[in-house]
């Protein structure tokens, strides 16, 4: 395929830019990538900052409880009480189970 001197006038300033334009998708593409990187580091440290959740606090109080045996009988009473009331009381989810779609 032979290109006359036209065709290579216009052919060639578009390959260029054609060039550029890869090239500059590519650079975004790694852009975007550092930004992403950026924001989980972010959020990682933002996480690892954080305090525990009281469930989990709650685990471990339990396990301090039953090992401790230094406190009275009726402060384990109490305890237990408190425990027997946290079991009686159901566990009301926000938004599951109150609304049923029936449009299909």
């Amino acid at each position: 395929m032979s290109l006359k001197g036209v065709e290579l006038q216009i052919a060639i300033p578009k390959t260029f830019d054609a060039g550029k334009m890869a090239d500059q998708a590519q650079q975004q593409n790694h852009v975007n990538q550092m930004h992403a990187n950026d924001a989980l580091k972010k959020e990682l440290e933002r996480q690892q900052k954080i305090v525990n959740t009281s469930e989990e606090m709650d685990a471990i109080n339990d396990e301090d409880e039953n090992g401790s045996q230094y406190e009275g009988d009726s402060q384990k009473r109490k305890i237990q009480e408190a425990k027997a009331q946290k079991e009686k009381q159901p566990n009301n989810h926000p938004f599951k189970g109150n609304f049923v779609d029936f449009s299909g």
